[in-house]
Order: C-alpha cells, then structure tokens, then sequence
C-alpha cells in the first residue's frame, strides 16, 4: 500500500498538538469541580462558566478522556486525579436507587431527570474501564463488566425501560447497536470481558442486516422490526454524522480483526454512502439531517453543522485512507479536515463551537453544554494520533 507519509506525518503533528495545547488546557484543570466533585462543563466560548449543571454521560465521557490520555499518552497525576474525581463523583451521584442512571444532576448531585435510555451506563462502562486499567482497580474493573452487562439486558429488552413511542408503528434504531458495540470495543482493549467479542458480532450483524441498504447507497438511522423503510418524516430522517461514526467503528474492528476483508468493505461502504448523502457541496461540511427521499426534513436545525459529525468524518476518512490507500479517502479527510479546523475552532480561545449555520457563520458561542464537552473533539484528535503515530513509528 502506497501512503502519504508526510501527509501522514504533517497530520499527526497538527493532531497531537491541537489535542494537548489546545483541546485539553481549554477544559482542564479548570473544569474539575473541587468542591463536590466530577466536572463543570457548561462554558462560553472564553471558558466562563454559564451554568454548574452537569450532564451525567459528559461525566463518563470526561473521565475515559482523562483515563486515556494516561494509559497512552503520559502518565501525567493530573490526568489520573481529575478522573478520580469524576469516578468518585459518578458512584456516589449518577446512579439511582432501581439501578439506572441520571442524565441530568444539579452541581452537588442531586438528580434532575433520567432520560428513557441508557447512554449514561454505556459511558459509565467505558469510564470506569479505563480509569481500572490505569490504576489497577479490580473493584472498579467489576463495576464496569457489571454495569455493561446491565447494558447488554437494557439493549435485549431482558430490562425493560420506559418506552417513549406507542405500539403502533414498531421500530429499531441503530443508535443502540452502534453505541453497544463501541462500547464493548473499549471495554475489550482496556479490561477485557470474554463477552465482547460475541456481541460485537451481533451488533455489527444488526447494523449491516438491517440499516445498510444497498439499493439506495444509504445507511438508515431507524427501520421497522423487519428492516423496512418506515415512509414517515421521522422513519425517513437520515443523520449522517452518526452513520459515519457507526461506519469508522466497523472499520476499527476489521483493523483490529487484522483488516478483515468483509468489514473493511462494509465500513467503507457505509462511509462512502453517507459521504454522498451528508457533505454539503455548497458550503462544505457534513449536515446534521437529510431525508432518505430528499424531502424537507422537519426538524429546523436541520442544516445546521454540529461539531461532532464533522469529528467522526476525520475519524473515519483517515482510516478508510491508512487501510486502503484509497486515495479518495485522503481527498475526503483533506476536505473535511480544512473545513472542520477553518470553520469550528476557536483561534482565540481553544476548542470548537459546536453549532455553525450552514454557510459557516457561529450559531452561539457556547463550548460546553448538556450535550457537548470534552469528548468527540479530543477523541478525533487522540485517536487520529494514535492511528497515525502506529503507522509512522
């Protein structure tokens, strides 16, 4: 395979110092909350506090960051302290008297709401499994296989949660399998679970089965039971940005299946059906929503661009390239690269906004709310790195 190497090499550099003299110094170590614990993630774009709310699986999502960054980047007490304070915040806050966790606590963790869902423990499990790995914490390593095997309960309907729809229109989405099996990933390179493997399986099955559809070169975001086309607005509405996401987590298996001829295809051929589907040719950048029929979509963000589709398509462009050598792969992480990093960061301040109208002007300044903070940004630019720095050394 013929690569780029100082394509390549320009791009690790750019990544490992956006990551750690930008991305993390913006959030720590003034995010971690020294008086009750966990973190304070609801910032404007100058990092002021505007709000001491906290999300619970940005709490997860931090302290897997903050674990991470220390199994593989250094050994830095800083990294290990600030997920400790985290760990501690979630055991003790987050989790409910039947089991289930919060979504939404006030600062000193008393619970707001819960949401009919369960991606709070997905990113408990992989929180907790990083931050065992790094301090050897077997009790810590049991509370994550525990908790991911109330996940895999939850993701079978052996525990059921509040439904949010009727019986009438029965549905899958693939937000379950897709988020299942990353989360099984994760748990599988840090603390090992002799489960994963197997469910990995069963959820890629689910995903190619059910969402992947070839005849309209398109992946689905939710389906009837038997894998139809629900021809409603909601049935119809593509997102993009999180089939792409779904498409580099297939990749990252092949690669870690060492290259998988059928996975690897699968994922590319997912990648290359939403590329189609979600690039804005226009203005540049990945949509948030599109229907599957190219009619209007009903949400009114519609085309605004998020931060975190973007994200997971330098994620996945970048290894579709390193795996294939598909040079249309460069072409794409090129573009969406330059459009990602000219438009989203913040020169001034650090980090990204998250929300651009679709010619490219700021939507609002915020950096951290109830669903954005330190995860898709620093978890493109630290995976990106590592992939590259595998490939270069």
């Amino acid at each position: 395979m013929n690569l780029d190497n100082n394509y390549l090499q320009l791009h690790l550099d750019f990544y490992k110092n956006q990551l750690l003299s930008d991305t993390i110094p913006f959030w720590f170590p003034k995010s971690v909350d020294e008086e009750y614990g966990g973190y304070l993630f609801m910032r404007d774009a100058d990092g002021a506090l505007i709000d001491d709310d906290k999300a619970v699986w940005i709490q997860g999502r931090a302290i897997w960051l903050l674990a991470t960054l220390y199994n593989t980047v250094a050994q830095k007490e800083e990294w290990l302290e600030g997920a400790k304070r985290g760990v501690d915040f979630l055991l003790e806050h987050c989790f409910d008297k039947d089991g289930q966790m919060f979504f939404h606590v006030a600062r000193d963790g008393k619970p707001i709401r819960k949401r009919r869902y369960f991606f709070s423990e997905t990113f408990a499990v992989i929180a907790l499994a990083a931050y065992a790995k790094a301090t050897g914490d077997e009790g810590i390593a049991n509370k994550a296989r525990s908790i991911f095997g109330k996940c895999i309960a939850y993701a079978t309907g052996e525990i059921k949660l509040p439904s949010k729809f009727e019986d009438t229109r029965p549905s899958r989405g693939i937000g379950v399998p897709m988020i299942m099996m990353n989360t099984a990933q994760q748990l599988r390179e840090t603390i090992g679970d002799p489960r994963c493997d197997l469910w990995i399986e069963k959820w890629m099955n689910q995903i190619e089965t059910f969402f992947v559809k070839d005849d309209i070169r398109c992946v689905m975001e939710q389906v009837s039971l038997d894998g139809s086309i629900i021809d409603h607005i909601d049935g119809r509405t593509l997102n993009p940005g999180h089939a792409i996401e779904g498409a580099w987590f297939i990749l990252h298996e092949a690669k870690y299946r060492n290259n998988d001829k059928h996975l690897l295809e699968l994922g590319c051929k997912m990648l290359d059906y939403m590329w189609e589907r979600g690039w804005d040719e226009q203005y540049g950048g990945i949509l948030y929503f599109r229907d599957v029929y190219n009619n209007p979509v009903q949400e009114y963000w519609q085309d605004l661009k998020f931060w975190w589709p973007q994200n997971e398509a330098i994620i996945a462009t970048l290894l579709a390239y390193t795996m294939t050598g598909d040079k249309k792969y460069k072409r794409w992480h090129e573009q969406i690269h330059k459009y990602a990093y000219s438009h989203f960061h913040d020169k001034e301040n650090g980090e990204w906004f998250g929300y651009l109208h679709r010619d490219g002007k700021i939507a609002q300044t915020a950096k951290g709310n109830l669903f954005k903070g330190p995860f898709h940004l620093p978890r493109q630019e630290w995976y990106c790195m590592q992939l590259l720095n595998d490939i270069i050394i």
